[in-house]
């Protein structure tokens, strides 16, 4: 029998996830193997190299190059403070010596005699990686970092902006079709994760950063509000590198579109519980979705995570419709008609039948839904 397979996303009340947390460079791991970890703590940590800043010594000292090396006071790696002496000329009988002081903090990386160059290398920039959700250190990678398991609550999103953040969820909105109204933005929501209903408005984002709200999770957002809160159009970038205060994520798209009714009963099953997200979000290869992560009780026995697949249609499959007129509804496949049948612009396409949440009866290409894996 043929199979049919769609691309899925996954909203589930209960996952085995587990997330590798490495470093840019090779630097150290801070914890071991059966370690369990917070998300806020750190797990690998190093160093990256600072800025470079040539500096030309041989003309601060008004000498040939070849002869730098006389006067010179320092040798390569030697660590520098901001006004440590580089060089200093012998002058005549001992009087009007030129003095050449670094001109910031940091090492010598090189000296030329050649040129008569320096290269001077600013601090070490500290890098440290955090663990970002609650779970087990399942492996090391020695110099590189950890594998984090747990068992979680979990949704994966359409688009989001903004880092990796966590707080507890705090939903606001009355229905998975409400319009959130700022005022309902409070001093009660500082650090915590805030769900809006089918839209969060641009007056909703700029309420929550001023309030100190960690993140959203709504159905929703406009193009125009993005654009307006960003200063630029988003295009196809990656997203997720965004300084605004606070992570976004849409769990539907864009536009005034309702949350999808089980991603809002789960966000009320475990509002008050601490949860992860970030908003990072690649359309082209390597797909990224933002994610929304809630960590709940497990033992280490049952972290079995399962092996990646396609997701498949079968009768019973939940699907999401990515196209009009029903974007954005959910629904269930009711029938998987083997037969080509011809679509409005006369194209003979694979379809399929399904029930959607309101009760409507669809025909719609295979190629217009996303499977939602439970």
């Amino acid at each position: 029998m043929a199979q049919a397979y769609s691309p899925g996303l996954t909203v589930t009340d209960s996952i085995v996830l587990r997330k590798e947390r490495i470093l840019p460079l090779k630097g150290k791991v801070l914890v071991k193997k059966g370690d369990k970890v917070k998300a806020n703590d750190f797990v690998a940590e190093t160093l990256l190299p600072g800025k470079v800043v040539p500096f030309n010594l041989a003309n601060k000292l008004g000498v040939d190059p070849k002869f730098m090396k006389d006067y010179i006071k320092i040798k390569e790696g030697d660590i520098l403070k901001k006004g440590t002496m580089l060089a200093q000329t012998k002058g005549f009988f001992g009087m009007f010596k030129s003095i050449v002081k670094s001109p910031i903090e940091g090492e010598v990386e090189s000296i030329s005699t050649l040129t008569g160059q320096l290269l001077l290398r600013e601090p070490r920039i500290p890098v440290q990686v955090a663990a970002f959700m609650d779970g087990v250190v399942v492996d090391i990678i020695p110099e590189e970092g950890v594998i984090i398991e747990n068992k979680s609550a979990y949704v994966q999103g359409i688009f989001g902006i903004g880092g990796e953040t966590n707080g507890e969820i705090k939903v606001l909105a009355d229905a998975p079709d409400a319009i959130l109204d700022p005022a309902k933005i409070d001093d009660s929501c500082k650090d915590k994760i805030i769900v809006c209903g089918a839209i969060a408005t641009l007056a909703v984002i700029k309420k929550a950063q001023k309030v100190g709200v960690a993140g959203i999770i709504t159905g929703g957002i406009d193009d125009q509000d993005l654009k307006d809160l960003l200063g630029y159009d988003i295009g196809v970038a990656i997203t997720g590198h965004e300084e605004i205060g606070l992570t976004i994520v849409a769990t539907e798209g864009f536009g005034n579109i309702n949350m999808a009714k089980k991603t809002f009963e789960l966000m009320k099953q475990f509002e008050g519980h601490k949860t992860s997200i970030h908003g990072f979000t690649q359309i082209r290869a390597g797909v990224m979705r933002p994610e929304i992560i809630i960590p709940i009780k497990f033992e280490v026995e049952e972290l079995k995570v399962k092996e990646a697949k396609m997701s498949e249609l079968l009768i019973g499959t939940t699907i999401r419709v990515i196209r009009q007129p029903n974007f954005g509804m959910i629904g269930k496949v009711t029938g998987l008609p083997e037969k080509l049948t011809p679509v409005e612009s006369e194209t003979l396409v694979r379809i399929l039948e399904a029930e959607l949440e309101d009760g409507q009866k669809v025909t719609l290409p295979r190629a217009n839904v996303e499977v939602i894996e439970e």
